[in-house]
């Protein structure tokens, strides 16, 4: 372990231990807004961990999130809550990386849509199997865990993701990874088993968000496939993470921050000036800033 991964992880576990307090310090609504930032964090930071490495653009997150927390729906009447947030994060992983190797040697435009279009798959086949075997549709939780349950699950979830983020970009796999994003070809040529290192990326990726969607699944009293299959959650995730800077480890962070907090107070008061805002950013981002702000900054670091 080097000395820079070594202070990055040492910081990042402080800064989890710190707000490991919130819960007694904080109001109802500010810690909601706390776990609002922190499920971004880990979602931004787990989609940059693959795409931002690989230049895969991929959509999907809102599938991952959906399968973990339809896993809490299913099994919390039988499975502890502490067992169902893990398996969500796993049966997410396992998908991906099965959809994965159907689908990584696509890029570009064709991956986007592909992946976008296997969460709408994921959400219509769930929707399909309620109505056909359950005669229902949705899942009522009747005995969540606590909020602060909730709140110190989904603080080491994105705790474990950051810190697995760092190590990735440190170790071989991320150089790998990295090298797939700057010349697949070349990185072939070099040795490195791309289809491997892409499906165990991507998987490892589906695995955080999952984990993450089972954990906040028990926010929610009832959950049915619209709410937890929201395009929405992957849309803002790829946006989060592209305004931070997608090859970055902070720019993610300090990104979800930022953004949740400016978003709520939009959403509030500006619902449609908050919709436009977000289309404009994207398009700004993309014809002037494709590495995002932490693009800017990247040099300054290096030399720091």
């Amino acid at each position: 372990m080097t000395a820079n991964l070594r202070y990055t992880i040492t910081a990042v576990l402080a800064a989890g231990v710190a707000l490991a307090f919130m819960p007694w310090l904080l109001s109802d609504f500010l810690l909601s807004l706390a776990l609002s930032c922190l499920m971004y964090v880990a979602l931004a930071s787990s989609w940059s961990m693959f795409s931002g490495a690989t230049n895969y653009l991929s959509l999907a997150t809102s599938a991952f999130f959906g399968i973990g927390a339809y896993v809490t729906a299913w099994g919390l009447e039988t499975l502890p809550y502490a067992l169902a947030v893990p398996l969500g994060g796993v049966i997410a992983g396992a998908f991906a990386a099965l959809v994965g190797a159907a689908v990584l040697h696509l890029r570009g435009a064709y991956f986007a849509v592909l992946t976008f279009g296997l969460g709408e798959l994921v959400r219509h086949s769930i929707t399909y199997f309620e109505k056909t075997y359950a005669r229902t549709v949705g899942r009522v939780l009747s005995d969540p865990p606590e909020a602060v349950t909730v709140y110190l699950t989904v603080l080491l979830i994105t705790v474990a993701t950051v810190a697995t983020c760092a190590a990735v970009r440190a170790s071989r796999f991320g150089l790998a990874l990295a090298g797939v994003g700057a010349d697949e070809e070349r990185a072939q040529t070099l040795g490195v088993n791309t289809r491997r290192v892409k499906i165990a990326g991507f998987a490892l990726s589906a695995f955080f968000a999952g984990a993450l969607g089972a954990a906040m699944a028990v926010r929610w009293t009832y959950i049915e496939p619209m709410s937890v299959f929201n395009p929405f959650i992957g849309f803002q995730t790829v946006l989060i993470a592209m305004i931070g800077g997608a090859q970055t480890l902070l720019g993610p962070v300090v990104s979800a921050v930022v953004f949740s907090l400016f978003s709520e107070l939009l959403r509030l008061q500006f619902p449609y000036a908050y919709l436009m805002l977000l289309g404009l950013l994207l398009i700004v981002l993309v014809l002037y800033l494709p590495g995002g702000i932490g693009s800017l900054f990247r040099g300054r670091w290096a030399r720091a």
